[in-house]
Parts: structure tokens; sequence; C-alpha cells
């Protein structure tokens, strides 16, 4: 057999590869007097003719181009990136790798395929016993080497999984995607088991990575589904108790239950999926790999704070709040930049299990290890300006923890209403006056039983004679709202702030008909709000788990803490409750503010400016808490800000993506 090379990339001089004596070796004497072209290009070229010819939008290894003849058989193209990449990732001489992309070219030409299962085992059994004659060992064995589990952490795990050839896009494959996905709940509140996160994260991309027949978008896509599926309704199943709190809502809207455990996975599947595919999309070296994983999954973190009002619930920064000083990094990189971290950890130790000889693997290893210490240090030294200013000159704030059932504030008939009302705004009063001298009182929520408008004067603020905040709905021509009211010792209005974060389903109607219990008007945004000198910004409930949407633009007055009131009754003693205190812990940290948390049920808290709870209530306690705040300061992540730090986050890895060459 001839053979022709041509090289359109100079990369490929370097090799020495006999291409003439590879194709005899698979030609035998049958082919003797055929010709084959052999063209060695790069990715961008073999994108363009795969683009071109198969309809495939991405770079391959090798491509053949059979002409039908016995003598002239046709062209050979190989891709110098891919192959390289591809001969790192499993460890061997590229030169090897090349032999096998030459041999796996010539059977193509010969009429060879691997379409269907049988015709891919023959001609695998064909490619291993040609490499064999050259001293090249079966490239279709497993990824991992060290499978007596000796040579590296956790091959002896990876190797006893493998040991159960779970077939690619089989059914245990999807199940295992569906348990990691599960799995990977549990690092939050109330559980705080951090590394069943990283197990279930890390399982599912070595279950992505492994795949040898990636597919296209919607293959990679749909292999995937069942992780983001399993974890949206692990994680988010809790918010489906609301609707069994109050009968009356009930007996409306049980009917929505199992639609509304569907729409979780639904929601899940579009959301929690995108990482997985962008690195299914084309073989890329595990150094890219690893930080396009990482970057994706914070770009969807990103997303999620605006799209579709946004919900960016549990970022994974947030399995790191038992471990103060790692978490307390959110203060110069914010949860963005901690989940990038920690996602991209996870990544770079599972390819260093998978390869532990490829160097590259074990210095990004390395990188991450450094990034963590850097963050820990940083968090060190957040934790430290929040212990300052803890002094007498301190005002006292006292916390009002009703802790009424919702049946209790709900409105049956009128009569039973008012004099429900009547009940709640009586037991407000009694604790509000217990013992002590507090200087300011919150009240939570909607805790005012009554609707409030501008002008309104409240006689039992004037009893209690001292300035009052609390939650009440109120009203103006603009529509009904979910409102902070600052009231002054007198019982007038100094301030309303009305909430401009609304939950969907809850306080306004998705799509304009989805169901909801109430359709409330947002408002106009983040304020400051000052009493007796203490100047605060406003929380309503939901508002405080978007990350730095508070503060408002331009502000350069001095801000002491930030007053969260919620009301979290509608989720009882469920993880949802947990979760979103941990929300607000983490926005203290990104803020360098400590934060007043009046909730209705529990968890009320005084939270220090590191995201530590100085004081608290649990859920379900009727009670008081007198404290303190102290510490603010301003962080570098309140600078940056989200988009800012998005925008860092992107660009360093698109130096890497793009720039990042593996050298022989």
């Amino acid at each position: 057999m001839k053979v022709f090379v041509d090289v359109h990339d100079k990369r490929w001089n370097k090799l020495k590869v006999d291409f003439q004596k590879i194709a005899n070796m698979v030609a035998g004497a049958k082919y003797k007097n055929a010709e084959v072209s052999i063209i060695l290009t790069d990715d961008a070229e073999i994108h363009q003719i795969n683009k071109n010819f198969r309809g495939v939008d991405k770079p391959t290894n090798v491509l053949s181009f059979e002409l039908g003849d016995d003598v002239l058989l046709g062209d050979i193209y190989i891709s110098y990136d891919t192959v390289l990449c591809q001969a790192k990732d499993a460890q061997i001489p590229m030169e090897n790798h090349v032999a096998h992309m030459v041999v796996h070219g010539v059977l193509h030409l010969m009429g060879y395929d691997h379409i269907t299962d049988d015709e891919a085992q023959i001609m695998e059994f064909k490619e291993i016993k040609v490499l064999q004659k050259m001293g090249i060992k079966n490239p279709y064995e497993d990824d991992i080497q060290c499978v007596d589990g000796d040579c590296c952490p956790g091959a002896r795990f990876v190797a006893w999984i493998n040991k159960f050839k779970i077939p690619e896009n089989g059914v245990w494959q999807y199940l295992l995607y569906a348990l990691f996905g599960a799995v990977a709940s549990f690092g939050f509140a109330p559980f705080y088991q951090w590394w069943w996160t990283i197990i279930g994260i890390g399982g599912a991309y070595w279950l992505t990575v492994r795949n040898k027949n990636i597919g296209g978008f919607w293959r990679s896509w749909i292999r995937v589904v069942p992780f983001g599926a399993m974890y949206s309704v692990a994680m988010f199943w809790w918010v489906l108790h609301s609707i069994y709190v109050v009968p009356e809502l009930t007996q409306q809207f049980a009917i929505w239950t199992i639609p509304g455990v569907v729409g979780l996975a639904i929601a899940g599947a579009f959301i929690f999926t995108w990482p997985f595919v962008a690195i299914a999309q084309k073989k890329i070296c595990s150094v890219r790999r690893v930080v396009l994983f990482a970057t994706v999954w914070t770009l969807v973190l990103w997303a999620r704070e605006w799209m579709f009002t946004g919900f960016p619930w549990n970022p994974i920064a947030n399995i790191t709040m038992q471990i103060p000083m790692l978490a307390n990094s959110m203060a110069v990189w914010g949860a963005l930049g901690l989940t990038f971290v920690i996602v991209g950890a996870v990544a770079a130790l599972v390819e260093f299990i998978r390869n532990p000889k490829l160097k590259p693997n074990g210095v990004l290893c390395l990188v991450w290890v450094v990034l963590g210490i850097i963050g820990c240090g940083a968090g060190y030294y957040n934790m430290q300006r929040a212990d300052r200013g803890d002094t007498d000159e301190n005002i006292l704030i006292r916390i009002i923890q009703p802790a009424e059932s919702q049946s209790k504030k709900a409105t049956h008939n009128r009569e039973q209403a008012l004099k429900q009302a009547e009940e709640n705004l009586a037991r407000l009063y009694e604790l509000a006056t217990r013992p002590g001298e507090p200087q300011i009182v919150i009240l939570p929520e909607t805790s005012y039983p009554y609707v409030v408008m501008d002008g309104d004067v409240f006689g039992f603020v004037n009893a209690i004679n001292k300035p009052v905040i609390m939650g009440a709905m109120s009203v103006d021509v603009g529509g009904m709202y979910n409102s902070l009211v600052s009231v002054n010792a007198n019982g007038e209005i100094d301030k309303i702030y009305s909430k401009s974060h609304l939950v969907p389903f809850g306080e306004y109607r998705p799509l304009g008909f989805l169901p909801t219990p109430a359709n409330l008007t947002p408002g106009n945004g983040p304020e400051i709000i000052e009493v007796m000198g203490f100047n605060f910004v406003p929380a309503v409930c939901y508002e405080v788990i978007f990350s730095d949407s508070l503060m408002p633009q331009g502000n350069t007055e001095r801000i002491n803490a930030i007053v969260n009131i919620t009301n979290d009754s509608w989720f009882g003693n469920t993880p949802g409750t947990y979760q979103h205190l941990d929300m607000v812990r983490r926005y203290a940290i990104e803020s360098g503010l400590p934060i007043v948390r009046a909730n209705y049920s529990g968890v009320s808290a005084f939270i220090a400016s590191d995201g530590s709870i100085i004081s608290s209530l649990p859920v379900g306690e009727v009670g008081v808490l007198d404290g303190f705040v102290w510490g603010e300061h301003i962080t570098l992540y309140r600078v940056i800000g989200l988009n800012g730090m998005m925008i860092v986050i992107l660009m360093i890895a698109v130096v890497i993506v793009a720039g990042y060459r593996d050298k022989e």
C-alpha cells in the first residue's frame, strides 16, 4: 500500500511515526497495490470538515472518506489537538495513539464500521490485533490503571465501581446519575454532610467523562437529566409543604402537589445539567475540562440570581457553613467565587483519580488546594474584622417571635378574623413589653394583623413607647404590598419599605396564569432606613437570598446592619427553614454587615458579619431575643459585586480554556 502524507500543521513534524508501515500492517496482501492519503491537520480544520460533511459541529480525532475504489481507497484526516489531548488523558505516548488513529482510519476505508455493537466489536478486535503486533497495548481497556488501589487516592473505589461494567447509556448509568443527584443535596442545612455533596457532584462528573461515545447535545443532555431532576427534588421538596399549612389552602391547592414535584424535576433537569453537558460536547483535555465545568456551574448560579425573577437558593458555597474560615472566603469572592473553587476542586480530584500519572492533573489539584488555602486566609481576616466594635454604645434591639400558626393568622369569617387580629396584636404588645430595656423593637414579616396605609397611627406602638419596625401588608393606589414599616415611638409611620423580590407561586402569579394564593405588587428596590441613629438596610424574607441586591447604588452612608423580617411558618421544621437561615448568614459574610433576623416562627437570630450566630430562638418557640450587632465593614466582594465577580471568573476561564496547550 502506498501512503501519501500531507502535513497541514507543522507540529506533526516533531513526531516520528511510520505511516507507511502502520497502514501496510492493516492492509495486508489484499490491498498491497492500494493508495491512501493521510492529512495531518488540527482541530480547526477537522472541525470544519466534520461540520460540512457529517453535520457534526465539533472537532474529532480522525475522519475517513472512502472513495469506493479498490485502488484509491480514500483520505484520512487526523487532528493533532484532539489526539494529543486523548493521549494525555489515557497516559499513553502520542505516537501510540496516532498509530491507533491510522489503524482505525484505514479499517474504515477497507469497509469496516462501528455503527452497531456487532460491527464495533469486529472492528475493535482487528484494531487490537494490529496494535499488539506493534507492541501497543489494547486502547479499549478501562481508563483506570491503578486497579490495585495502591497508586492513587480513591482508585480502589473507582476500580471497584468499574468491575460492575456499567454500560454507557444503560439503565444503571441513569440510576446512578439520579442517586448522585439525591446524594448531593445532603451537604446543605440541616444535614451539613458536605462530603455527600462532593461525592454526588464528583460521581456525576465521573459518569460524564467516562463516556467514550459522547454523542450530540441532546444525547448528552438526556444522559444527565436524572442528576438535575433528583438534585432539584431532593433539595427543594419542602416548598410544597406550604400547601398543607392552612386547611383552606390545602383544600384549594393540594391537587397541585404531584404537578409541583414534576415541576421541580423538570426545572432541575434544565438548570443543573448544563455543566455536565458542556464537558460532554467534545473531547477536551482534563485541565480545560475542569475549568469549563467549574465555570459553567458558576455561570448557572449567576443566571439563577435574575433569570425568571431568580432563585439562587443553596449555592454550593453554602456547604461550607460548618467550616467558618472557608465560608468567610465569601467576603472576598462571594458565593459565586467559592462555588467556582469547590466545584473546580471536585472535578480536579476526579481527573487526578482517573489519571494520577498525568502531570497536569496533579498540578491542577495543587492549584485548587492553594486557592482553598488563600480563601481560608482571607476568611480568617474577615472573622477578625467582624469581632471589632462590641461596645456599650451599641443599640439594644429586641426581636419578637410570636410563633403563632398560620391557621391562627388566616382569615375565616369577618367576626373571627377581627377577634384573632386583636388577640395577635395583644400578644405582640405583651412580648414587646416584657422585662428589659430595648431601644428598638422588631416584629417579623406580616405580624401586624391589619392592612397599613401611609398616615396611619398605631396606638399599640405609642403604648410600647419605643420605635417599632414591623412587617405588614400595605396598600396604596399602586396595589397591595408586603412591607416593612418603621414606626416611631409616637405611633407615627416614618417609612414604608415594600418587598421588591416577590416569591413566585406565593406572592405573584408566574406567567400570568399559574396558581398562587396572592398577587402582590413589587416595591421600588433597595433603601436605607434610619431609626435612632441606627442605619439599616431592609430585607423582607426572600429578598435576602439575592447576592448584593440590597445595597442602594452609589451609597456612601454608613450602614450598621441589615434587618431581615421573615415568616418561615409556611415551611415548618423542614430543611427549607434552616437553609433560609444559611442564606442569611451567607449574605452577612458577603456584605460585611451583621443581620438582625426576625422570623415569625423561627429561627430568629442576631447574626454577626462573619456569618456566625450570636444568639437565636429555635423553630416554634414563643419569645423575645434582646441583643446588639457590631463589626460592620466593607468587604472586597461588596465592592466588586455579583456581576464583577462573574466577569473575573469568566476572564480566568477564557484564558485557561482558550490558551492552555498540553506539552508533550
